[in-house]
């Protein structure tokens, strides 16, 4: 919700926030609507940012780019969905390219549902990421999210069962992984991540 300030215009009520008020959110925030409601979170950390590179990079060339891997998937990172009314900025996205027609890819936002997601956690966006976005993500009909913790060194896979999310794998530091639905590449955590930041901590909810 925007809640108005004393001296403005009265609406009657709090109205909801709406894609303008994303527009006008300052640069160095990233801003989403949820449920309603204007959220800004600060913007990542370099070395947040590093961890997102190195992931995408390591499923791009066998997933995207078919190097070595299967390919088939359309990899973004920190793409804006628009997913009814509500708009979610996932550190990485990843949609099965036969889903995913030419003319959505010239598009400035996605209103086509992904199939994967992932989000880095860190402290000051960990409660957001997993108590309010997550069950936005299950709504909109993803069927797999990945919360990465590089600092605790787990990655946590979420699948999709009767609309709701379940954990259905969790690794940890020194494991191979090998993560739904990319299994056919295994990974480990010191080749796809440094250790995730925010420039900032604390995130920002305007109205509630």
């Amino acid at each position: 919700m925007i809640r108005y300030a004393p001296g403005m215009a009265d609406p009657g009520k709090p109205r909801e926030a709406t894609y303008q008020d994303v527009l006008e959110a300052p640069d160095h925030m990233v801003a989403e609507v949820l449920d309603g409601e204007l959220i800004l979170s600060p913007r990542p950390a370099f070395i947040h940012q590093r961890s997102q590179l190195k992931l995408a990079s390591r499923l791009g060339f066998s997933f995207d780019f078919g190097e070595g891997g299967p390919g088939g998937w359309y990899f973004l990172p920190e793409v804006e969905l628009h997913l009814g009314k509500d708009i979610l900025v996932p550190d990485l996205a990843g949609w099965r390219k036969e889903r995913l027609p030419e003319a959505a890819r010239q598009a400035a936002f996605a209103t086509i549902a992904p199939d994967w997601i992932c989000e880095g956690l860190s402290p000051s966006t960990e409660r957001l990421d997993r108590v309010r976005k997550l069950p936005l993500y299950a709504k909109a009909g993803i069927h797999h999210a990945w919360l990465l913790d590089a600092r605790e060194q787990k990655l946590f896979v979420h699948g999709l069962v009767d609309g709701r999310y379940e954990l259905v794998q969790m690794f940890f530091g020194g494991d191979l992984v090998r993560a739904q639905p990319f299994e056919e590449l295994e990974l480990t955590f010191d080749k796809i991540m440094d250790v995730p930041t925010r420039a900032s901590e604390g995130t920002v909810a305007y109205g509630g």
